[in-house]
């Protein structure tokens, strides 16, 4: 239709007067709730597009405990236990191969031999449960704050942690030590990655 065209049929609808013309406002609401839907939605009838596992709508049960699951709170807490254990099975590993012999003239009994391995583990298991704390509770405030997850969080956070475990020998000793572990935090997220 030419813009003369358009202008002519305009002008008629004008000259018609009181005649009703265009659409009233509930048939434009039926149209509406036609091309639009209704407002409530039902589960049911979503559809969400098969992948290779089979699709399942979480309850909001399953988001409460996923949402519980993924705060630092908790990351932080299970890092600490997990690191506990490790560091108790490698303090045992540790005092099993390399036995501790503080005295030559002293007979050494089994006894001794399992006090000092206890010693051994439960040292380990603590220093490696504070590092699993630190780092995880670090890594996660800063992947919070940035809001990306790649692997620049782990090498600050890997920064940050071995800084303030360097710390307690002095500040030549935390920069040493927040480069370290630096290092070592982007080597370990780097072949996580690429494998």
């Amino acid at each position: 239709m030419s813009y003369m065209d358009q202008s002519k049929y305009s002008a008629d609808l004008l000259k018609q007067g009181n005649k009703q013309v265009f659409l009233s406002n509930e048939e434009w609401d039926k149209i509406a709730v036609y091309l639009m839907g209704i407002r409530e939605r039902y589960r049911e009838n979503i559809i969400i597009p098969a992948t290779v596992a089979p699709v399942q709508i979480k309850t909001n049960e399953e988001k409460m405990v996923e949402g519980v699951m993924e705060s630092c709170a908790f990351k932080s807490i299970m890092s600490c236990v997990l690191g506990y254990g490790l560091g108790a099975a490698i303090g045992l590993f540790t005092s099993s191969v390399n036995p501790d012999m503080t005295s030559v003239d002293k007979k050494q009994t089994a006894r001794e031999i399992f006090r000092e391995m206890k010693m051994t583990t439960l040292s380990y298991a603590k220093n490696f449960a504070a590092v699993g704390l630190v780092f995880s509770a670090v890594e996660c405030s800063i992947e919070s704050y940035r809001g990306k997850t790649d692997w620049k969080n782990g090498t600050y956070a890997g920064g940050v942690t071995g800084g303030l475990i360097g710390l307690r020998a002095g500040v030549k000793a935390g920069i040493i030590g927040a480069m370290g572990f630096a290092a070592f935090s982007t080597a370990i997220d780097y072949y996580m990655h690429r494998s």
